[in-house]
């Protein structure tokens, strides 16, 4: 099931994508509170705006290096133990919101990654019990200025402006993670490619993780790390990254 939330005639509204019909199935309210109750009213895609869709309450957790070729290309090891760190709510945006590029920074990447929908409130969690709290996955861009996380040797500058947190297209609730092609291209121009099976701890395994750190809350995110071919952004690029299976997640890229 794909669930979109959607900006039509100046509200916010949750529905099911009804591929063939190409319409939202609008629902009564945000489903990971109010379940799936469907109404009465179909709304044609090519009508609404996209937004994020789930805007995180609490906080949206990322995983770094989790891909080994990723980590070697920056110079790094990958990490054996996973290598955790937090991005603010605020850095949130949806499906063709702009990346602004912030004054600080000379050096901003694109990173293509899996993200995790919480959808209960979980802690301690076994990795064999994780699919149990996941409400669904959808794809992120964990942008990152990179000479920032030099600099400052942690990232939550670097990783936590606003804008910084693409997420979208839809949230797909029946989703093997796997495996799965993940790409991103700018203007066009693959840059990443990878597969989400060369992920080095399983999303259950980061569930498992993060999980014995935080209490984890209905919609929360988790980053699940990106596959090698980061880059950097310039004003006037299209960045979109792509999940097999999920969709593709398109942002224009503009300055302060």
């Amino acid at each position: 099931m794909k669930i979109a939330r959607f900006e039509y005639q100046g509200q916010l509204t949750f529905g099911i994508l009804d591929e063939e019909e190409k319409v939202y199935v609008k629902l009564a309210g945000d489903p990971l509170y109010l379940g799936y109750e469907t109404l009465d009213e179909r709304i044609p895609i090519d009508q609404v705006q996209l937004q994020s869709p789930v805007l995180p309450r609490s906080k949206v957790i990322g995983f770094g290096r989790n891909y080994a070729e990723h980590a070697n290309e920056l110079g790094n090891e990958a990490a054996e133990v996973p290598m955790m760190f937090l991005k603010p709510n605020t850095s949130v945006i949806g499906p063709r919101h702009p990346i602004v590029l912030p004054p600080q920074s000379e050096r901003v990447d694109h990173e293509a990654e899996l993200a995790v929908v919480i959808g209960q409130v979980a802690r301690n969690v076994p990795a064999a019990d994780a699919g149990q709290v996941i409400f669904g996955y959808t794809i992120a861009n964990d942008v990152t200025a990179r000479d920032l996380q030099k600099s400052d040797g942690q990232w939550a500058r670097a990783k936590g402006f606003d804008s910084f947190c693409p997420l979208g297209p839809i949230i797909e609730t029946d989703f093997d993670p796997s495996r799965g092609r993940i790409t991103a291209e700018v203007n066009g121009e693959l840059r990443q490619e990878g597969d989400l099976s060369q992920m080095i701890t399983s999303v259950a395994k980061l569930v498992e993780y993060a999980s014995s750190v935080f209490t984890l809350l209905p919609g929360d995110i988790i980053l699940t790390g990106t596959p090698a071919g980061v880059g950097p952004l310039a004003k006037g690029d299209t960045v979109t990254c792509t999940i097999e299976g999920i969709g593709s997640l398109s942002n224009p890229v503009t300055a302060r």
